[in-house]
């Protein structure tokens, strides 16, 4: 049966906290992705990768996920997701557009 080819899509998540809500226990691609499969806006989504959890800064308490997603060439299912809402306990999260980085990361201290 034919389909469309597929491309990846990226996208970041912001307003996570480090902590789940009412634990001591940090959040983790494990825990994202079952976050993702209980969210009805990403029914219809299947990630390329494993959710990748980045702490802000040491002493902040929030982390941001960069999601990479199956999508077409239109990248019509990460235009969906850009700019949506949803909850997490009583945190409001947010979805955004984010580019592919080729460069090496590098320490904000450096």
């Amino acid at each position: 049966m034919p389909h469309l080819p597929q491309f990846k899509s990226y996208l970041k998540i912001i307003g996570i906290p480090y902590l789940i809500e009412n634990t001591n226990i940090p959040i983790n691609s494990s825990v994202v992705e079952t976050i993702l499969k209980n969210n009805y806006i990403f029914n219809n989504i299947s990630l390329a990768l494993k959710p990748q959890v980045i702490k802000i800064l040491p002493k902040l308490d929030m982390v941001i996920v960069w999601l990479y997603i199956w999508d077409v060439q239109s990248s019509s299912k990460a235009k969906d997701l850009i700019n949506r809402c949803f909850n997490i306990g009583s945190y409001i999260i947010t979805i955004q557009d984010a580019n592919m980085n080729l460069k090496v990361s590098q320490c904000k201290n450096c």
